[in-house]
């Protein structure tokens, strides 16, 4: 009885759709669940998103909403945190308990990570309470269309029976980014103050928005974390993988609209297979991704920020050490990391893009001297995929608006002793301050959550920061974070104590050079 009574006089923000009533425990508020679009089924499945219908009574906000489908793997236990359903087009606010509607608090907005394939707004990981109440900022997560339903490029088969749009996962994002502008500051949100910030797929789609004109003025500063800046594709690259799977479907392509009612399962099914096939023929690239569709994206986002044409917002951006660590514990082939695998990816850049030079081998063995084999494989994969893709991306940038580059080190002894290390995504915790994860996560299980509570504090204070006033600042007494300048190369390194490093990347330069490898 308690806790209905707690919902039934939950907080009520109206917005331009209609009411909506979230929860309020006294630390922080949230609102769940929020429909920003149109449900994409039918003939939608494959379209820009649309407005939804309005409605006239108090909309329950009390419970998230569905996730995109999406393709499970058992190396990856993740908690979507809600059931899947095509009608997932939503989005979660939490707000202090004392924010109150024109309080123009500032607004984080997090776009998700899961090699565009996987994930949610609602995973228990990134839910908002902690770092909306204590960095008094307003937190809203996105959910985004995924997979063959996000990032596959169906537009050669348009007819007047059916229209496929290009890029649809990131249209839903510009989309929701229109209803933060148009709705936030009913829970409290500073319209003008939005901070677009995500993790690996979720930080790549921030670099390549930073690119879009469709999505300029829609955010004041953004925060890329590994981003795979670099793994934008051509429009033919995702044709064919369009073709493979009607192919896969026994649909002939002047049949084309019939995918418009093709069962959930068989469209998943099929675009697992061609996900797997993908990186073995063509290590280290993507089946499905954002693509130089000549609309939302029209140029690579590394050769825009190179030539100045990304959006004038500061920008955090920035890796983890061991990257590829959990890529080969999880054995996945989304990264090579064997020396064939490596070997083969230069060859396919090379062949694809006629005059570039790549590192040499001798080149590769001097910037990784000192590494055993297999562990130099570990770093040309983790630099290829990420490092390098975020130090071009950031001096490109760094020339129309401040950047603050990062590296994070962090990692738990539990961590330490599977060879994982500072591994891809493992900064997340420490970003949202929801460190105990479940009893079946083995993070802390040798300790370090004492140290891991002030890393949590230390890097929530500095993204808080950004998001209010553009400059990541600390407590006094920490480190100040330089601006990445081309002179000196700052960076911030987050570890058991934070350091400033002027060129910490050196070794890497002097290998790589300035080239930019866009995996096409």
């Amino acid at each position: 009885m308690a806790n209905a009574a707690r919902i039934a006089d939950g907080p009520v923000a109206e917005t331009g759709y209609g009411p909506v009533r979230g929860t309020d425990d006294g630390t922080a508020k949230a609102w769940l669940g929020i429909r920003y679009a149109r449900a994409p089924i039918g003939e939608l499945r494959w379209r820009a998103p649309e407005p939804p219908a309005s409605w006239h009574d108090v909309f329950d906000a009390t419970r998230v909403g569905a996730v995109c489908p999406q393709a499970t793997d058992a190396r990856i236990p993740i908690d979507l945190g809600g059931k899947q359903d095509e009608d997932s087009l939503v989005l979660n606010v939490w707000a202090p308990s004392g924010c109150r509607p024109g309080d123009r608090r500032p607004v984080m907005v997090w776009v998700h990570g899961g090699a565009y394939v996987l994930g949610s707004a609602s995973q228990p990981l990134c839910r908002g309470r902690v770092l909306a109440s204590e960095g008094d900022v307003v937190v809203v997560t996105v959910n985004y269309r995924l997979g063959p339903f996000g990032f596959l490029d169906l537009s050669e088969y348009s007819s007047r029976a059916m229209r496929f749009d290009t890029n649809l996962g990131l249209r839903d994002v510009i989309f929701a980014l229109q209803w933060v502008r148009d709705n936030i500051a009913a829970f409290g949100g500073d319209p003008s103050r939005v901070t677009l910030f995500g993790e690996s797929a979720g930080g790549g789609m921030i670099t390549t928005l930073l690119a879009s004109p469709a999505a300029e003025g829609l955010f004041s500063a953004a925060i890329a974390q590994s981003s795979p800046a670099t793994s934008v594709y051509d429009a033919e690259r995702s044709r064919r993988v369009a073709r493979a799977l009607l192919e896969r479907l026994l649909i002939e392509p002047d049949d084309a609209a019939r995918l418009a009612h093709v069962p959930i399962p068989a469209i998943l099914g099929a675009s697992q297979q061609i996900f797997n096939e993908v990186p073995a023929q063509s290590p280290g690239t993507l089946a499905f991704a954002p693509i130089v569709d000549g609309d939302v994206v029209p140029d690579y986002p590394v050769q825009a920020a190179r030539a100045g044409r990304t959006h004038r917002v500061p920008l955090i951006i920035g890796t983890n050490k061991h990257e590829a660590s959990l890529f080969r514990w999880m054995k996945s082939p989304l990264m090579p990391i064997t020396p064939e695998a490596i070997r083969a990816m230069f060859e396919g850049i090379a062949s694809e893009q006629p005059g570039l030079a790549l590192p040499t081998e001798e080149e590769i063995r001097a910037a990784y001297s000192g590494m055993r084999t297999k562990a130099i494989g570990m770093g040309v994969a983790r630099d290829i995929g990420f490092r390098m893709p975020t130090l071009w991306f950031a001096d490109g940038h760094s020339t129309s608006a401040p950047v603050y580059l990062y590296r994070f080190d962090f990692a738990t002894p539990m961590l330490r002793l599977l060879r994982l290390g500072a591994a891809h995504a493992t900064e997340l915790p420490y970003v949202w301050g929801n460190l105990a994860a479940g009893p079946k996560d083995p993070t802390f299980k040798m300790g370090g959550l004492k140290q891991g509570r002030k890393v949590s504090q230390r890097i929530r204070r500095r993204w808080v920061n950004f998001a209010t006033t553009g400059e990541p600042t600390g407590a006094l007494g920490e480190p100040v974070w330089r601006r990445y300048r081309r002179e000196d190369r700052a960076a911030l390194v987050i570890d058991k104590q934070d350091k400033t490093v002027t060129d910490l990347d050196q070794q890497l330069q002097a290998a790589w050079g300035d080239q930019v490898l866009n995996f096409r």
